[in-house]
């Protein structure tokens, strides 16, 4: 059913589909992460990733979407979101941002996850650990009765009132469903008691987007890449929610990637 603002409430059948993709997405967030090491080829993850979802009898939620030309958005450093897989190999030391989406029986699934390849700085690391937090603060809040800026300003306040990161204001989670995007907005930044009323129903992508200097973008002549204005790295993690009479309930599932994680020993553990 559709309420005000077109928000778009599902049911507890319409929630069981979404979590079905969301967990396909977070399958192929390890496949990525059994992949990942110096010396790869994005365009080959990326391949790879395209041939894991469309074998599970789906297909990827954002390639063709507005043009997107990749199944998955790879985002590496100081590049916060929507980067393009090329040639160029991924090295020791980086960070990379991997966003992915899927489409199935009517639906999409959404999620994110920033890998660590090698050894970082602590100040990197601590920036990644600091963002996941950040998700599960807002997710903390999203329960019946809250307001939508409850969400925003938990994750705002940790990652930049308490630990002093640049949280980015141009990109906003969203809702999700039988559309990728969909209605309300899920800003990383805002203020208590404000904005729609969470209810039963409401499925939201909650996706904080951490600079680890200023909060101010740019976006590249691709059309795609943003980058951080200053060049410091950036981190992102992303889980799709739904909000029940019993909390929040994340249908995407980040321990299936922090397991592979553990089987490689290119990365990292946060």
């Amino acid at each position: 059913m559709r309420g005000r603002n077109s928000v778009y409430y599902k049911t507890s059948e319409e929630i069981e589909i979404l979590r079905e993709n969301c967990l396909l997405v977070c399958k192929t967030h390890a496949l990525v992460a059994s992949l990942l090491k110096p010396g790869v080829n994005p365009l080959d993850i990326d391949k790879k990733a395209e041939e894991f979802i469309r074998d599970h009898n789906a297909k990827p939620g954002f390639k063709g979407y507005r043009g997107f030309p990749a199944t998955l958005c790879f985002s590496p450093n100081a590049v916060v979101v929507h980067g393009i897989p090329s040639n160029v190999e991924v090295k020791t030391g980086d960070i990379v941002s991997v966003d992915c989406g899927v489409e199935a029986n009517g639906f999409f699934g959404d999620a994110a996850y920033t890998f660590i390849v090698g050894e970082v700085d602590d100040s990197v690391r601590r920036l990644c650990q600091v963002t996941r937090e950040s998700l599960y603060r807002g997710i903390n809040k999203a329960v019946v009765g809250n307001r939508l800026g409850d969400i925003s300003h938990a994750i705002q306040d940790y990652a930049e009132k308490e630990n002093g990161y640049g949280i980015v204001r141009e990109l906003v989670g969203h809702g999700i469903g039988k559309s990728l995007h969909e209605p309300p907005d899920v800003p990383n930044f805002g203020k208590k008691g404000r904005g729609i009323l969470l209810k039963e129903g409401l499925v939201l992508a909650i996706e904080p987007m951490v600079n680890l200097g200023k909060r101010h973008v740019q976006q590249l002549n691709d059309g795609w890449t943003i980058i951080t204005s200053d060049r410091k790295p950036s981190a992102h993690y992303e889980h799709s929610i739904a909000i029940t009479q019993s909390g929040p309930d994340i249908l995407s599932d980040h321990s299936i990637i922090e397991e592979e994680i553990k089987k490689n020993p290119e990365l990292s553990e946060i």
